[in-house]
């Protein structure tokens, strides 16, 4: 039997190499998977293979995955984003730097009822960018709230991501869940703060309000709360309902579709054909995570039976690094390969490596699988090949690569300022789960 850093080197070389020549995920995993239990185990193994795409297939955790995604298409198809967005937008009122507050208010909302970073940033780059290009808005500083503001959709639950991570590392999924809620609010903060330096500093990068909204009476904002209001319904059945210890997250995702269908319903937007096209699209993404998911199992058996688990964990206590070092070693690495890689392959390949690492250092579980998800997050705008930068020029041909490329590194800068600030202040994490 081979050392474990070569059955290390050499799976992790095909994975990377596969991803690289544009390989689906899941395929990729496969072959990787495949090849090693034929290297290492030989034909038993495939037994052991079949045993674990039926355990991890039958997770009973996994099953929040399709319904959060179904709940997300329903509020997107339905159009009732589209009443939020105008009710948001009579809201914010005359401030300096006012569609840049907007986006990121909107993007933290959305992200509470969507989860997905990219469906975000398009949804925005389509809908705000034309017209904050029109009214002389900077095109740096439009950019990158969005992005950032995009970046929050996995943070903020309900969060896919975070229920991938919960089930793979196994940590309860309900603390992970509303342990993003106060990072998620902070870095809105920040990202508010830094638009309002700026602006503040060169008012040329916002033109006046006056000239882009009317006036808008009491009456009229009282009824865009009004009309906010049964958003609250989606949002209490989900998160509400795990709060109060009433349901699992796979039960209150269950009952915020219920609640997406009940808001579709109250805006009169509730149709058969709205329902099969949001049940159909759902399907489809929902299958390609699972069929990942069904691969993590069998790879953290493998890395167990070759030693690499282990033997990493050996190696790096044998460097002698205290907890904070290591804590940065280990916050960077998934930055990093982040902007190369898909999320969900890199938490595939590195959550079942470095939780042993975790333990052995006796980091709060909640509190550094957050931190884990906020860098992953982090990753998708970071250039060279940050996904969510992609999907937000696709829909905005009138910015160049290169200039969201500049627009993004301000905000990164906030982020990993907001990520310190929960490495030195644990509790901004850690107090709303504990009260779970």
């Amino acid at each position: 039997m081979l050392p474990w850093y070569t059955y290390l080197s050499i799976g992790g070389g095909l994975a990377f190499g596969l991803f690289l020549l544009g390989t689906p995920i899941f395929l990729s995993f496969l072959v990787v998977i495949i090849v090693g239990i034929a290297a290492i185990i030989g034909p038993a193994g495939y037994s052991m293979f079949v045993n674990s795409l039926y355990e991890a297939t039958t997770t009973t955790s996994l099953a929040s995955i399709p319904l959060f995604i179904l709940m997300g298409e329903l509020l997107f198809r339905s159009g009732t984003m589209d009443v939020l967005f105008n009710s948001v937008d009579k809201l914010v009122g005359r401030v300096k730097g006012r569609q840049y507050v907007l986006v990121i208010v909107l993007s933290a909302v959305f992200g509470a009822l969507s989860g997905s970073a990219m469906a975000v940033a398009a949804m925005l780059g389509r809908a705000a960018v034309p017209g904050m290009l029109k009214r002389g808005y900077d095109v740096n500083l439009s950019a990158g709230s969005i992005l950032a503001g995009a970046s929050l959709a996995p943070i903020i639950p309900p969060s896919i991501l975070a229920i991938i991570v919960g089930t793979i590392a196994d940590v309860s999924i309900a603390k992970l869940l509303v342990a993003g809620v106060v990072p998620g609010l902070l870095l809105a903060t920040l990202f508010l703060g830094y638009v309002f330096i700026v602006v503040g500093i060169d008012p040329s990068r916002s033109p006046p309000s006056a000239g882009e909204v009317t006036e808008v009476s009491g009456r009229e904002k009282v009824m865009a709360v009004v009309r906010c209001l049964p958003f609250l319904i989606v949002i209490f059945m989900v998160m509400g309902l795990i709060m109060l210890g009433v349901a699992t997250p796979s039960e209150s995702a269950a009952t915020g579709v219920v609640g997406a269908l009940v808001t579709a319903a109250i805006y009169r937007n509730l149709s058969w054909k709205m329902i099969v096209e949001s049940l159909a699209a759902a399907a489809s993404i929902a299958c390609t995570i699972l069929i990942i998911m069904a691969m993590s199992k069998m790879l953290t058996q493998l890395l167990a039976f070759t030693g690499s688990t282990r033997a990493l964990v050996d190696v790096i206590a044998g460097l002698g690094l205290d907890a904070l070092p290591m804590l940065i070693v280990m916050l960077i690495v998934p930055f990093v390969l982040c902007m190369f890689v898909d999320q969900i392959a890199i938490m595939l390949i590195l959550i079942p490596l470095f939780e042993p690492i975790m333990k052995s250092f006796g980091f709060d579980p909640v509190w550094f699988w957050l931190l884990f998800l906020i860098n992953m997050t982090l990753g998708g705008i970071t250039p060279p090949l940050g996904y969510t930068l992609f999907a937000f020029q696709s829909v905005t041909p009138q910015i160049s690569l290169q200039q969201v490329f500049r627009a993004v590194w301000p905000f990164v800068a906030l982020f990993i300022l907001g990520m310190a600030l929960m490495v030195a202040f644990p509790p901004i994490v850690t107090f709303i789960p504990n009260l779970l």
